[in-house]
């Protein structure tokens, strides 16, 4: 660890960090890079495919993107993402890819070192995130080159690596080293602290510094721990006038809340199933696997059981045909993989015998409790209950945030407060241009927890970001 991050994690530090990211997948990363220096600008040549935007960004040329008005940029533009500001940076980045184009980006980046801000990105893991915690053979939902962060393009790291994309697609296990791999070849280890766990955000406003002044902002007291490579734990508490919570939300698996849940065999992670077919205590010829869930995790553990010919019991609430349903929304030429669990869910169920020796399909069942002898109840849509024999069961119905470190555990932040946090449904409420909170000055939330779900738009979430803190901190030209 350097001596600047010693000097910041220490017990106390009287001069406040004017920035901590709190998370250090590629949200984090995407931030940490363009809060290093690292600017960018339109090509003097470049001609941008969307007429209107290309006539804006005419008007303002030799001005970095960051110091540009992103709401007026922004406006007319439409994609995969509710984000104003993710569709303008990925059309920067990738300017015709959903139309089946390969147009390069046209911007280009300049590393200015006065517009750096200090910053440090505390996350539980290398950096990468939750991506290290994917099983490495499992390949991505989106399309490879939609992983890749600013001028880096995963393509090109994968050839120097002699790897290739599968059906247009990376593993699991590419994406954490490429993350981790960015982080070094861009010059940012400086700024990261691995294995740092944050238990408690506080803040207040602090006194005025004397007559005349204007109204003080907001100081944050990050705490925490960093566990060394002896296990041990050192104690951290910084001071911040910024606060990024980027911490995803693969951090807390939802939980069924049904009597047996708890036992030793119920699991809510597809490591677990890694974890005992490496160790031989789940076979071809155990009892079956029970999956629960309909998403897309839930397809990941079926594949994976499926490769290793272990039988699997599939059972999940909704029907197959129901359009909200992931798989009915995924282009089958992209996923054919998904589409073939699909099918399966559709053609093997207990009463109808299918060509998919192994596995048996459950839908519109309902889990009622699971028992020590390894049996899961059932009650079928009919309402007769039915009894399964497990050697092993993998709850996968989603996961939420794991905001415990905050004042309430972030639910005051929510867009419903009065609703749980979620990526999807209740995101954390934050300015669409900036991405602050808009219940807290000086906090700001981007990726998962303010809606942005795909790595390819978390990225609008860093530049909104980093323009508003450019602004606070006077990096900005006048």
């Amino acid at each position: 660890m350097s001596n600047w991050r010693k000097d910041h994690l220490g017990a106390s530090s009287s001069e406040p960090l004017p920035v901590v990211i709190i998370g250090n997948g590629p949200s984090g990363i995407c931030l940490s890079y363009l809060l290093s220096g690292y600017t960018p600008y339109v090509k003097p040549d470049a001609v941008h495919p969307h007429p209107l935007l290309q006539r804006k960004l005419s008007e303002a040329p030799g001005v970095s993107i960051t110091d540009q008005d992103l709401d007026y940029l922004s406006e007319g533009l439409e994609g995969r993402s509710q984000s104003p500001v993710a569709l303008l940076f990925d059309a920067l980045l990738r300017p015709d890819t959903d139309f089946g184009g390969n147009t390069e980006s046209v911007l280009t980046w300049k590393y200015q070192k006065e517009r750096a801000i200090p910053h440090l990105v505390l996350g539980r893991n290398l950096p990468g995130g939750a991506w290290h915690s994917i099983e490495g053979s499992m390949v991505t939902l989106s399309q490879g080159q939609w992983m890749g962060l600013p001028d880096l393009q995963v393509k090109d790291w994968m050839c120097r690596k002699r790897r290739g994309l599968r059906n247009s697609r990376a593993t699991a296990g590419d994406i954490a080293h490429y993350y981790r791999d960015y982080v070094i070849k861009k010059g940012l280890s400086h700024n990261f602290v691995s294995r740092a766990v944050v238990t408690a955000v506080d803040w207040g406003m602090p006194e005025p510094s004397g007559p005349g002044t204007q109204d003080p902002s907001p100081l944050f007291q990050v705490r925490g721990f960093v566990t060394a490579e002896d296990q041990s734990q050192q104690p951290f508490s910084l001071c911040a006038r910024n606060v990024v919570l980027a911490t995803g939300t693969s951090d807390s698996p939802a939980r069924l809340g049904i009597p047996g849940e708890a036992l030793p065999f119920v699991h809510h992670h597809l490591s677990a199933l890694e974890a005992a077919t490496r160790a031989g205590k789940v076979t071809p010829s155990s009892d079956p696997v029970l999956i629960i869930g309909a998403g897309l995790s839930a397809a990941d553990a079926v594949l994976y059981a499926r490769h290793y010919n272990v039988p699997v019991i599939h059972a999940f609430r909704r029907p197959v045909d129901d359009p909200g349903l992931v798989f009915n929304q995924l282009p089958k030429m992209l996923y054919p993989e998904y589409h073939k669990v699909h099918q399966m869910m559709r053609e093997q169920s207990i009463l109808s015998p299918s060509p998919y020796e192994g596995y048996c399909s459950l839908p519109e069942h309902q889990l009622l409790r699971f028992k020590e002898d390894r049996q899961a109840v059932f009650r079928n849509p009919q309402g007769l209950q039915k009894v399964f024999g497990v050697s092993l069961v993998l709850v996968l119905i989603g996961s939420h945030p794991d905001l415990s470190f905050l004042p309430g555990a972030g639910a005051d932040l929510a867009m419903d407060p009065d609703q749980p946090l979620s990526a999807k449904r209740n995101p954390i409420d934050v300015d669409p241009f900036t991405y602050q909170s808009t219940h807290q000055e000086g906090l700001y939330a981007m990726g998962p927890l303010a809606g942005d779900n795909f790595v390819r738009f978390v990225q609008g979430g860093a530049l909104a970001v980093a323009s508003s803190l450019l602004s606070k901190e006077g990096r900005k030209p006048p």
